[in-house]
């Protein structure tokens, strides 16, 4: 039998607050400076165990229409099937599988995410882990700060155009990087 099981009042649920969080992308350019882009569509939920953070879940997801890098044209490139295809996979999804204690507060998640239609193990570096506080309408919010690097290419996102320079328009690597604030359910 898990803790869980013997002790369900030790975990606690708690939801995105979609209007308090967002997630940040950057990817290299030409090979000579870093787009960044976001997200706006976060959802998701986090059931705290708090006694052993081992045992804590997440399981969240990000509406890739919401993708916005301050150019409309690059958005709907970024989209469309070329990239995203947010037609056929709308979401972007993550479900932990295994959380890890570091120093100073912070936590390694590891888990699942589904980018395209590919799933692929990741982890985030998890870090500023607030403590849990009472906002003026009296729910209790906890935030986090959590980065990842992923290849864009493991994902199925291959477009890319040679320059006449040599290398490649858009880079591979992504560095991910996310604020969330959660409220207690």
């Amino acid at each position: 039998m898990s803790t869980t099981a013997a002790n369900p009042a030790s975990v606690s649920t708690w939801n995105v607050d979609p209007v308090h969080s967002h997630a940040e992308f950057k990817v290299k350019h030409m090979m000579i400076s870093n787009v960044k882009g976001n997200f706006s569509g976060l959802a998701g939920q986090l059931a705290l165990h708090d006694s052993d953070h081992s045992l804590t879940r997440i399981d969240a997801s990000v509406d890739v229409s919401t993708l916005s890098t301050g150019d409309a044209q690059r958005d709907g490139h970024l989209k469309s099937a070329e990239f995203f295809d947010a037609g056929n996979f709308p979401k972007m999804t993550f479900v932990s599988t295994r959380v890890e204690r570091k120093a100073d507060g912070d936590y390694a998640v590891s888990g699942d995410l589904t980018v395209h239609g590919v799933t692929k193990p990741t982890t985030f570096a998890v870090t500023d882990v607030s403590e849990p506080a009472k906002d003026p309408w009296g729910n209790m919010r906890i935030g986090v700060a959590a980065t990842t690097k992923i290849n864009r290419k493991d994902f199925g996102l291959t477009w890319n155009a040679a320059l006449e320079t040599g290398g490649v328009l858009v880079g591979e690597e992504i560095a991910i990087s996310l604020e969330v604030q959660f409220i207690r359910a």
